[in-house]
């Protein structure tokens, strides 16, 4: 197991360059008197920033297990999952929290993991689809022709990418077992071809059955989850006084969550704030304190999510007896896809 381990560790080493880059450019030329100068000028909006953190987490919770309903996973168990998984993306590399959500814990939602990982790409897309069109509708007039020509090609992938998931579903179980078809002569390869159309197939089966009606449902959440998301910034900004427009926190909200596909260290550490700082400064903010800001609210945001999924994990594990070390449980990770 050393071998593999050291492996891991040396893969990791360039997202930790990539956060450590970002830190520095983020705070460089920042002195310690405009760290001082930072004030809770209105401490009453803490209720705020605790409120929407509790509501937005909350809400993905009842989201997934949405998505989850066919298979007949109950709110608390699908609460767990998703909350151990989020606050092991957060402290170990290439998002092992959501391959153990897929993997480790397809026993406990009593689902496949094929039907788990359908349910995982549509959470991401529909994030992904919410965020780019909150920066799109909250981009700054500063904004250069080429980020907004990005955010306009991501809106219309992540669109394609949708309508092609929940309406189109049903129409794609043929042409994917037409395409597999082809390749079936190959005794070579008929096995493992057999997995990947059986993991499809299941996982367009899922979202076959969470229907049109369903699917708008789970727009409909994601548009408030990230509501709630950014009213957490907007928040955070009123707790110190920001001086920034009203779109500002806004559009950082966008940025900062879709700075997460920049590869990095656990946790987006650095490239976070970096997106933070850039989105409130094109809308007036002052550097250190658009920074700092950036620094702050990525810190409770870790804090907070990774604190509440660790203590449900232990609580867990505590509960069932499990004493066996985590990581121990990760290096039996599959790595290749199961028949199932």
């Amino acid at each position: 197991m050393t071998q593999p381990r050291s492996r891991n560790l040396f893969k990791t080493i360039p997202g930790l360059l990539v956060s450590a880059f970002f830190l520095w450019y983020t705070f460089r030329g920042i002195s310690f008197d405009e760290i001082r100068s930072l004030r809770l000028a209105n401490p009453a909006w803490v209720f705020g920033v605790l409120g929407f953190t509790l509501a937005s987490y909350t809400l993905r919770c009842v989201r997934w297990t949405r998505m989850m309903r066919s298979t007949g996973a109950r709110f608390p168990v699908c609460a767990r999952v998703l909350m151990t998984s989020l606050a092991a993306n957060n402290i170990l590399p290439f998002r092992i929290g959501d391959i153990m959500r897929v993997f480790t814990y397809a026993g406990d939602l009593g689902a496949s993991p094929s039907v788990i990982l359908s349910t995982v790409i549509l959470e991401k897309l529909l994030d992904i689809f919410v965020l780019v069109l909150l920066f799109v509708a909250f981009m700054g007039k500063n904004v250069n022709p080429h980020s907004r020509l990005t955010a306009e090609v991501l809106l219309g992938i992540s669109s394609v990418g949708l309508l092609i998931l929940l309406l189109g579903a049903r129409m794609l179980e043929p042409v994917i077992q037409r395409f597999f078809a082809r390749f079936h002569k190959d005794p070579g390869q008929t096995s493992k071809l057999h997995k990947i159309e059986h993991w499809l197939l299941l996982a367009l089966d899922c979202i076959r059955q969470i229907g049109i009606a369903g699917s708008l449902l789970l727009l409909l959440q994601s548009c408030i989850i990230w509501a709630c998301e950014g009213m957490i910034f907007v928040s955070g900004a009123r707790l110190i006084d920001l001086a920034v427009d009203h779109i500002g926190p806004w559009q950082a909200v966008s940025v900062a969550n879709l700075s997460y596909l920049i590869p990095s260290s656990p946790g987006a550490i650095g490239t976070f704030e970096w997106a933070v700082k850039t989105s409130l400064v094109s809308h007036s903010a002052n550097e250190p304190h658009a920074a700092l800001y950036g620094l702050a609210l990525h810190a409770w945001l870790l804090i907070s999510v990774t604190g509440a999924g660790g203590i449900i994990f232990l609580l867990h594990r505590v509960r069932i007896h499990n004493r066996t070390p985590l990581l121990q449980e990760i290096e039996t990770l599959p790595r290749e896809l199961p028949d199932a």
